[in-house]
């Protein structure tokens, strides 16, 4: 039978396992941690569950839903999504661009006006995504909201980044749905989240129990080097493994670094990717009604964290009885912004801000905090980042190693996404393998 790795365990690495499997062939996947799941692992602490982040299943691909629901014997909850926003002490709906109603009046005037102005502007070129800002939403608005935003959680400058991964992620209303938003507090939802599944026990990872149960999962093999002339792969605890067709979901600057032989050139490539490291914050409270959100947006630079979402509200069994569960996001990245401190030093701050921003009262019980570090995050789509993965693509089909998910193509993949990228690496490796 033909050998086929696997180099991963997360979503794609199991979307490629997956499709292989429906193809007849019997794929190893080798993962470095002692547990599956990659960037979707959850973890239980104390009683409360929480993921790498916000994970939620709003896939619209009936296949991808059904899967993933049978993956958990239709156990789930349907939530209608909360989302919200912070703006110096104002909180508001998302998206903020159409539900302006309550900011300081002369703000709301600035805004429309230059929304005005930049819809009746002639298109002009868009170099980046700040010109794609100003173009879309006017000067006032892109400046206070979504650059604002996008410097805490990219790490880099909006003038620095192109407009590759915005997709549906920012709204581009009309005028009329501007003025509404800005006139009144009830405005129609147009988050491209409206309604989403989240797994009843075991957190988001759960989804993906029972890929593993029929997987041949080896745990604990870390890459630590591939010899692509003579198609091995050597792992950290001594073992090695030859294949026939290699599967990567290993990020990119983990990959190619650990590839024998690897041109001058290439490695050069490799230097300029970038992405975000995140360090979660989790603070476990006796008290449950902290903030009405399933996840809230922070743009002020006083604001220790960028995001903050609310685990015990994805699911009763994710803390304990009369708990919640406070999860801030605190962006770093080596390229722009490396963390100074252990990530343990996030805990401090974060709770300062919790309580300066109302989340937390002094009175609260803490049940308990800790910190995740998450070395890979989001990919940072700056203006280096096109072509150097163009480049690292073309040599790993050089060396013929099929890449996928969020780190393998480099790309800003939602999980669906990531799994339909490695079942697309499955589907290519077995049309190779019938050759």
């Amino acid at each position: 039978m033909t050998r086929i790795a696997i180099l991963g365990s997360g979503m794609a690495a199991f979307g490629a396992a997956h499709k292989l499997h429906e193809l007849g062939h019997a794929p190893i996947m080798f993962e470095k941690h002692p547990y599956y799941g990659g960037h979707t692992a959850s973890f239980n602490f104390h009683g409360f569950t929480v993921d790498e982040g916000p994970h939620v299943s709003f896939t619209k691909e009936e296949r991808i839903k059904e899967l993933l629901a049978n993956n958990i014997d239709q156990k789930y909850e349907i939530i209608r999504a909360k989302v919200n926003n912070l703006w110096k002490g104002h909180w508001i709906k998302h998206p903020a661009q159409v539900n302006l109603h309550g900011l300081p009046t002369d703000l709301i005037v600035e805004i429309i006006k230059d929304f005005a102005a930049a819809n009746h502007a002639p298109p002009g070129e868009i170099r980046n995504y700040r010109d794609w800002l100003y173009a879309s939403f006017g000067k006032t608005f892109a400046e206070n909201f979504p650059m604002a935003y996008a410097h805490k959680y990219h790490t880099t400058t909006a003038d620095n980044m192109s407009t590759d991964w915005l997709g549906p992620r920012l709204y581009k209303p009309s005028m009329e749905e501007v003025l509404r938003g800005a006139l009144s507090p009830n405005s129609a939802d147009v988050h491209y989240v409206d309604e989403f599944r989240y797994p009843s026990r075991g957190g988001f990872t759960a989804y993906l129990k029972a890929f593993a149960d029929k997987s041949n999962l080896k745990l604990g093999h870390e890459m630590i080097s591939i010899n692509p002339r003579r198609k091995s792969v050597r792992f950290g605890n001594g073992t090695e493994s030859e294949y026939d067709h290699l599967i990567s979901s290993v990020p990119l600057t983990e990959l190619v670094p650990r590839i024998q032989s690897t041109p001058r050139d290439v490695l050069d490539a490799v230097e300029k990717l970038a992405c975000t490291q995140l360090v979660l914050v989790n603070v476990g409270v006796r008290r449950r009604d902290m903030v009405d959100a399933h996840w809230s947006y922070f743009y002020d630079k006083e604001v220790f964290f960028t995001r903050l979402s609310t685990p015990h509200m994805l699911s009763p069994h994710n803390a304990p009885d009369g708990c919640g569960c406070l999860q801030a996001e605190c962006y770093y990245s080596k390229k722009y912004r490396p963390l100074p401190h252990h990530p343990d030093g996030c805990i401090e701050p974060t709770i300062e801000s919790m309580r300066a921003t109302g989340l937390l009262r002094d009175s609260d019980e803490i049940v308990f905090k800790n910190t995740l570090l998450i070395p890979y995050a989001n990919i940072i789509f700056d203006l280096d980042r096109a072509a150097a993965v163009a480049t690292v693509h073309d040599y790993l089909r050089s060396v013929e190693i099929q890449w996928c998910g969020r780190y393998g193509d480099w790309g800003y993949l939602w999980t669906d996404e990531a799994f339909i990228s490695g079942e697309n690496a499955g589907v290519r490796v077995a049309k190779s393998a019938k050759k």
